[in-house]
């Protein structure tokens, strides 16, 4: 490969790996053109499939700052770079690998970290974006819910208490003059009788009944 080529596939690379959000290194000796494409159409927008050149794709991945990938880098190399959801390209590649074992995962990068073939497969396992979103938007929905439960719960009985009081107050009105439980006053009718006036009364009798006694004695 001339020298402006080899630039030219080097920078390529380069800004591959830097548009990207991860990528899984992939050895596909043995697959066909026509699995190729399969592969390429099952990881749809998430990822670009591309096959590399070995020494090309270490000059990359040197000049992005991407540690430990040479060892990865033997055989018939392919790069599936991930511009969508991470989860769900690992889950297509481990997928596509199980129905075709030509394809073979050897490790990845995430983050300008370096992955090993374990680690992509527990990364293939993990739930994707979608899914946790929705668990997301599940749990603050049912937060929610709770949190209008528990202020509406105060106001409600509030207006429980309010209604019942009012109910109260049309039966007794001096609960609103903050009479209520206090007894009425007996009525003019009711009051005790004053016994002073008949012990008086008695006096003036027994003194009009001692006239009278002298007055047969003479």
């Amino acid at each position: 490969m001339a020298r402006p080529e080899k630039t030219a596939a080097v920078a390529e690379i380069v800004d591959s790996f830097n548009d990207s959000a991860g990528a899984v290194l992939t050895e596909y000796r043995g697959l066909t053109v026509k699995q190729l494409q399969d592969l390429r159409r099952a990881l749809g927008e998430n990822a670009n499939y591309a096959v590399v050149k070995n020494t090309l794709a270490k000059i990359a991945a040197t000049e992005v700052g991407i540690e430990g990938f040479d060892d990865l880098l033997t055989g018939p190399t392919a790069i599936a770079f991930i511009n969508g959801d991470v989860v769900e390209a690992a889950k297509g590649l481990r997928d596509f690998a199980k129905a075709n074992p030509a394809l073979v995962i050897k490790g990845g990068v995430l983050d300008g970290k370096p992955l090993d073939a374990a680690e992509v497969a527990k990364l293939a396992d993990l739930e994707s974006r979608e899914v946790l979103m929705g668990k997301l938007a599940g749990a603050m929905l049912a937060s929610l819910s709770q949190a209008v439960y528990l202020l509406n719960a105060p106001i409600a009985q509030a207006a429980r208490l309010a209604g019942a009081l009012q109910a109260k107050a049309e039966q007794d009105p001096s609960i609103l003059a903050g009479g209520a439980g206090t007894p009425a006053a007996p009525a003019a009718e009711d009051a005790p009788v004053d016994e002073a006036p008949a012990a008086e009364e008695t006096e003036a009798t027994d003194e009009a009944a001692e006239p009278a006694a002298e007055s047969t004695d003479a």
